[in-house]
């Protein structure tokens, strides 16, 4: 069943537990539970990694994107219920591709779709695009574990 509803910044900030300078998704625009996630990233010159990446040309850092992504696949996984006293480790990255940069002013739209979970292990394919064009992809695997472990 497809949830149309999107999930602002406060829910956001309820599901997960990034704040600025690293959380890096600004809204949910749909989800299907236990399915996939669409999500936006909105790319602006006033981000703390532009000063040194690059200073006379603002690239986005990759490493970020697949954050963003990885942010945007937990928020598929708590969406359905958030686990407290939980963290969600970014566990494994396999098969990563950069295709285009991600610059100031850019709209990252960021999709996760679910692969698989076992024991607590959950496994993605990610993408991102930024106006139709793909720009990141990479498969995800991330870990629910107790805080402090």
């Amino acid at each position: 069943m497809s949830n149309d509803i999107g999930i602002d910044i406060n829910r956001i900030m309820d599901l997960l537990p990034h704040r600025y300078p690293f959380l890096l998704v600004d809204r949910v625009l749909k989800y299907t539970p236990r399915d996939s996630i669409t999500a936006i990233k909105n790319v602006t010159i006033n981000e703390p990694f532009f000063q040194g990446h690059f200073p006379d040309y603002p690239v986005m850092p990759g490493v970020l994107i697949i954050e963003a992504l990885a942010q945007t696949a937990a928020l598929l996984t708590f969406s359905e219920a958030k686990q407290e006293n939980a963290v969600y480790y970014f566990a494994g990255i396999d098969n990563a591709r950069f295709k285009k940069p991600v610059l100031p002013g850019d709209q990252l739209l960021m999709v996760a779709t679910y692969d698989r979970e076992r024991a607590g292990i959950y496994k993605f394919h990610v993408e991102a695009t930024v106006d139709g064009e793909l720009v990141a992809e990479a498969n995800i695997t991330c870990a629910i574990r107790p805080k402090g472990m």
